[in-house]
């Protein structure tokens, strides 16, 4: 079930912005620094529903006019001058991230087929490599490669080097990458230039050329074969285009971010549509053995508002796809709700949030699915796949075997470097394959010294632990930092009474209660959850006494729907108090010194976090605006710019007065207060791809808060 997980850039005030860096009135940055720069303005009269205001920075929408260039290279002097007497710290913050990085970065080799796919950086790169071998041996495979990765089997095949597109063209950011079946071709998206246009290329793999065409082409013919299979016409939907996983069905899915209407085809015999789209219905399509599986939340009856159904699996025989034979089979429990699925020859993997804990499941499809009446999650004896924690999030692998009875996902948590796991459905055990390799904790300390602790109290789904098989198959690899470092999780009260959660992070041995310093990150956008996973750079933090804080607020990814629903569009400024409620709390309960609170925001996320700022500009005292995106207003009633109309459904459409009246109320743009602007033009929305270059610039992310904070 695929959402966009991170919105391009598209800020209207300066939107080649890499960073812009908050520090609230009462903190200077250096005496000697010399005056921020200022733009010129020009007179410019927007208007809307009657309403007229000035906007004397619309000429920096034309990006290629030589005086925003100029005032950009400004910025960046002044930002240079600024921090000019943090190189010292900005050096030993990138030496310390550098010394944490492991010596070798590589995936364990996945089965498909005949082959084994793998990804490793090689020495002194800064991109990953994707390759292949042949298996040449069938037992003890994963042993060897757990040793070696690279050794003991056939020759290797380089499919893609990031290393080359990037040299060839400066960045290089590569957004989906994908296998034929029959393992002969390589679809791979790439974006060259920072800017989001992506590129498809197909590269046939027997002789490493590119094919020069991507329509629907029967392989061998000439061009005028060549087929649309279908065409967008609504600039709000975007299209996805895939296989189900038995490889018998080519799906085509038009989606915006709440509607969608997917269309499967066998690839001679036409598209077949699934259902006509609905505004806030969503379908997402799979098939096995000829009926399809369909997870979507179209209304179960027809009082209920199709924005606000939770996602449920339904089933229809593939010769009959029409709802009206659909069976509703599983439907999520009391306290489950159903987020996505995978599917195989003898299982069906359900993604799931099990008490606000997002969890994973298989279900043995040998049972008899013939049942006439609905059935929950829990009436079908679901195996739930164990975790270390509650804190520990669950991401799957590539996983394309449909015959294979094994699942390979990668767990993570704020104390647990990740690693990742093959839990095998059948026999119901788990073997952990890989765990990143730690270095330059503390106190020194690796992964296996003392300073790592099993959580085996806090394993998710007790009941399996009552199985001989569970507890010997490997739990007692799991190892975290948790004697090095508190991870809890606490409930705030927001303004309306809603409890938002919030993951507190700090050294046990560093922390000092109301005197050190915060950092506090929400993104609250697009129902994405937000990302908590192990991240050693954030070491330099907490080793220094600093708390790292995670606001799980409305708008973003939660137990259910209305989660999302509650902090998007008219209910926006909801998020905003779940962050300063979360904000105030760390302040309040000691965690965080009052006058030493920052926040930091990526995309989407910074529309939170400087509306907050604007809203409570005495509660943080600096703020990281990645990327950001704060002009709103203008930019929503602009509907010639990429994705707005796609964002309609997220953040309102400001066509409408009411709507326009509510986006208005909470733009950050209208009131931005004193920044430091410091701007990439060579990077993309995501940064810098290169390990060493996203070092650098955590580093000096870093040294500015520490710079405001006195630390």
């Amino acid at each position: 079930m695929a959402q966009t997980s991170l919105r391009t850039c598209r800020l209207e005030l300066l939107p080649a912005i890499s960073s812009a860096l908050y520090r609230a009135g009462a903190h200077t940055l250096a005496s000697s620094s010399p005056p921020p720069p200022v733009p010129k303005k020009i007179p410019y009269e927007a208007s809307a529903h009657g309403l007229t205001w000035q906007d004397p920075y619309h000429w920096m929408k034309n990006t290629n006019d030589p005086d925003f260039i100029n005032h950009l290279n400004h910025e960046n002097s002044y930002a240079q001058a600024s921090m000019s007497d943090t190189q010292t710290l900005q050096r030993t913050l990138f030496s310390e991230m550098k010394n944490r990085m492991p010596s070798k970065i590589s995936t364990p080799p996945e089965r498909w087929g005949p082959w084994l796919y793998y990804q490793y950086i090689p020495e002194g790169k800064e991109y990953p490599l994707l390759c292949r071998r042949l298996e040449t041996e069938k037992s003890g495979w994963l042993q060897t490669v757990f040793h070696n990765v690279r050794g003991g089997f056939g020759k290797e095949e380089i499919l893609l080097d990031w290393n080359e597109i990037a040299e060839k063209y400066g960045y290089v950011h590569v957004g989906t990458c994908r296998v034929s079946p029959d393992h002969n071709f390589l679809a791979y998206t790439i974006d060259t230039s920072g800017d989001e246009q992506f590129m498809l290329q197909i590269k046939d793999l027997r002789n490493q050329c590119i094919v020069p065409r991507v329509l629907c082409t029967k392989l061998g013919s000439d061009s005028t074969d060549d087929a649309p299979i279908f065409t967008e016409g609504d600039s709000g939907f975007c299209v996805d285009i895939t296989s189900t996983k038995d490889g018998k069905f080519i799906t085509v899915n038009s989606n915006s971010r709440a509607s969608s209407e997917e269309d499967a085809t066998n690839p001679l015999g036409g598209l077949r549509r699934v259902h006509k789209r609905v505004p806030g219905v969503q379908y997402f399509l799979e098939h096995h053995y000829g009926f399809f599986y369909i997870l979507t939340n179209y209304p179960l009856s027809e009082n209920e508002e199709c924005s606000s159904g939770d996602y449920y699996l339904a089933r229809c025989r593939a010769e009959k796809l029409y709802s009206a034979n659909w069976q509703n089979i599983i439907l999520p429990g009391e306290d489950i709700s159903l987020q996505d699925m995978d599917i195989f020859d003898g299982h069906l993997v359900l993604f799931v949030s099990k008490k606000g804990v997002p969890m994973l499941c298989s279900i043995d499809l040998s049972i008899n699915f013939e049942c006439k009446y609905q059935m929950e999650i829990e009436n079908l004896n679901p195996w739930f796949f164990p975790l270390p924690s509650s804190s520990c999030s669950i991401v799957p692998g590539s996983n394309h075997d449909f015959m294979s009875s094994v699942y390979r996902a990668v767990l993570s948590s704020p104390v647990m470097p990740d690693m990742i796991v093959d839990y095998d459905m059948s026999r119901q055990t788990f073997s952990i394959v890989q765990q990143e390799e730690l270095r330059g904790t503390s106190d020194g300390a690796g992964l296996n010294s003392a300073a790592c602790e099993l959580e085996t109290n806090e394993v998710i789904d007790t009941r399996n632990c009552e199985d001989n098989n569970y507890q010997n198959s490997g739990l007692q690899g799991w190892k975290v930092l948790s004697r090095l470092y508190s991870c809890e999780r606490k409930e705030v009260v927001s303004h309306d009474g809603v409890k938002i959660p919030l993951t507190i992070l700090y050294s046990r041995k560093a922390w000092l209660r109301d005197q050190s310093p915060g950092l506090l990150q929400a993104y609250g956008a697009y129902g994405e959850v937000l990302d908590k996973g192990w991240c050693t750079d954030r070491l330099c933090l907490l080793d220094r006494g600093w708390v790292v804080a995670f606001a799980d607020v409305r708008g973003g990814g939660g137990g259910d729907s209305s989660w999302h629903k509650f902090g998007s569009g008219l209910y926006k400024r909801n998020s905003i108090h779940d962050l300063t409620s979360c904000g105030k709390y760390l302040v309040n309960e000691g965690y965080v010194c009052k006058d030493k609170l920052c926040a930091i925001g990526y995309s989407a996320g910074c529309l939170l976090v400087g509306a907050a700022i604007n809203m409570y500009p005495k509660l943080f005292c600096a703020a990281i605006l990645k990327v950001p995106f704060l002009d709103i207003c203008n930019t929503m009633l602009d509907p010639s710019l990429p994705l707005t109309k796609l964002d309609y459904e997220e953040f309102g459409n400001p066509q409408i007065q009411s709507q326009f009246e509510y986006i208005r109320s909470y733009s950050p743009y209208d009131n931005i207060p004193s920044v430091i602007l410091k701007t990439n033009t060579t990077g993309g929305h995501f940064g810098e791809g290169g390990r060493y270059s996203q070092c650098e610039e955590t580093a000096y992310d870093y040294a500015f808060l520490m710079k405001i904070c006195g630390d």
